[in-house]
């Protein structure tokens, strides 16, 4: 142990098993993980461990984990001073964010980090040059893993196998076969029920409406009546019955006639989103499981929606606060309405699905627009330094606070690349590296470093033009807003929640709470 260790250490165990990147269940079971950690406390009596953190079925290719956030709570309570993780691997795959944690996070807040499989302890002083490669192998270990599973399930889809964890409305899996579906008589009566409306040229808000009337149960509430623990991660918490977009589903999805279509979605990157892919690149096998409906059926269905498509001009005027405003009861968008030169608002659940959704909830644009600019122009009334208020508008977000995190991490890379080109010129001159592979490890480094530095000036920059556009010139020279645009709305408000009674919650870039008014 290092010389200068303290005397007593409240340490989390960490542990973190995942079969998709690639861990084996038999030797880092976390079961195995939380032994092989005991043990290594029991030979140090200087550790205690306060709690055990078990990540079973996390990734290790981000660190966006349950029990890794909550071991994250405990550092910033002050509660723990020391991780302890089997090896490199549990902790995590990837390299980047691991040299944020490793690097910068822990020694920042005096965490002690031990790996003891790897002999890693940063109590015997910096990492050795190794640490980084064996985080590199660790990333490219898993993303190998990933290509693997990615393409044993390319094969199932292509053979016509089912490989998703719920099968769609109208159907089951089969109990002897998971990857084979067979008919869910309940769901698949409904099933049956919207398509014979849509044939009969019934719209698809008006099936949503009559299904709701009829108090049938949408198909996120069905599967959980039925025992299943599924979330839509799609629809609104507040959302329990039929939409448009629901029945459209619906409608448009050949599994109903036998057909099993995969690959809808695809994700490019291991760490990516899945995006919907182009419907060239869908796996369409036919005949794979029992049908719902017929082909005739279909084909006429199909035919209806064609004839009542229209089509959208994404060249028109975009309104005023589309894409700000929200029900402030059920979440759901406000609606645009315009009657004889006027423009008002009203819930969108409630304009689609009447009261069995939500009440009305409306207002009337003018009033609206008028609402927000007296808001806007009282705040700026009451900063002093309103560039600090135009500064904040854009860093109080989500997405601004991913990027600032993002921005040290690269940072932390920027500095461990810099520190191993350090480090090799210092062997070159021990005589541990020759010339030629001095020169190879700098061509490598300076081109990291250079990559790096780059992403980072691009960052800064971005940062610094957020000072440039017109509204923030214009709060500056003037003192208050005269009149209210969207890009005034776009910098300064995140969402704006419309209640019954015309009472208002705004919630702005720049502040923490919503403002009700």
């Amino acid at each position: 142990m290092a010389d200068n260790a303290k005397d007593r250490y409240r340490a989390a165990a960490y542990c973190r098993l995942s079969r998709e990147d690639g861990d084996k269940p038999e030797s880092d079971s976390i079961v195995n993980q939380q032994r092989v950690i005991e043990d290594f406390c029991r030979a140090h009596p200087e550790f205690c461990v306060t709690d055990v953190y078990p990540d079973d079925g996390a990734t290790g290719t981000n660190f966006d984990r349950e029990q890794f956030k909550r071991m994250i709570a405990g550092i910033e309570a002050g509660t723990i001073d020391c991780v302890i993780v089997k090896d490199l691997s549990r902790f995590g795959r990837d390299y980047i964010d691991m040299g944020f944690y490793l690097e910068r996070y822990f020694p920042s807040k005096g965490v002690r980090f031990i790996a003891i499989n790897d002999g890693v302890d940063s109590a015997d002083g910096p990492y050795d040059m190794l640490l980084p490669l064996k985080n590199v192998f660790n990333a490219q270990y898993a993303k190998d893993i990933s290509g693997k599973v990615r393409s044993a399930f390319k094969a199932k889809q292509k053979r016509g196998e089912f490989c998703g964890a719920f099968a769609c409305y109208g159907y089951l899996k089969d109990p002897e076969n998971k990857n084979r579906l067979i008919v869910d008589p309940v769901a698949a009566e409904v099933v049956r029920r919207i398509f014979r409306m849509a044939a009969d040229g019934i719209g698809q808000v008006k099936i949503a409406k009559t299904l709701n009337d009829d108090h049938i149960p949408c198909p996120s509430d069905y599967k959980r009546m039925m025992g299943m623990k599924y979330a839509n991660g799609k629809r609104l918490q507040e959302t329990c019955y039929w939409t448009y977009s629901t029945v459209h589903k619906i409608l448009r999805n050949e599994a109903y006639i036998g057909n099993m279509v995969s690959n809808r979605s695809v994700r490019a990157t291991m760490h990516g989103k899945a995006k919907a892919a182009n419907k060239s690149e869908w796996i369409v096998v036919e005949g794979t499981h029992e049908p719902i409906i017929s082909r005739e059926l279909w084909a006429a269905v199909q035919a209806v929606i064609a004839k009542n498509t229209r089509s959208i001009d994404f060249e028109g005027h975009v309104g005023l606060f589309a894409g700000f405003l929200r029900c402030g009861d059920c979440g759901r968008a406000l609606t645009k309405t315009t009657w004889r030169g006027r423009t008002a608002y009203s819930c969108g659940s409630y304009h689609r699905y009447g009261f069995t959704a939500c009440t009305s909830h409306y207002i009337k644009e003018g009033d609206l627009c008028a609402i927000v600019l007296n808001d806007l122009n009282r705040i700026i009334a009451e900063v002093e330094d309103l560039k600090e208020l135009a500064e904040r508008s854009g860093s109080q977000t989500p997405s601004a606070e991913r990027e600032e995190n993002r921005r040290k991490r690269l940072q932390a890379a920027l500095e461990r690349v810099q520190r191993l080109k350090r480090g090799a010129y210092e062997d070159y001159l021990d005589k541990l590296l020759s010339r030629e592979e001095f020169l190879r490890y700098k061509a490598d480094y300076d081109a990291q470093e250079a990559a790096l530095a780059r992403q980072l000036a691009e960052r800064r920059e971005d940062a610094e033009a957020a000072l440039r556009r017109p509204w923030v010139e214009s709060l500056v020279q003037l003192g208050r807003l005269e009149s209210l645009d969207r890009a005034t709305l776009a910098q300064t408000v995140e969402v704006i929640r419309v209640f019954e009674g015309k009472r208002i919650e705004i919630t702005y870039r720049f502040s923490v709470d919503p403002i009700i008014i």
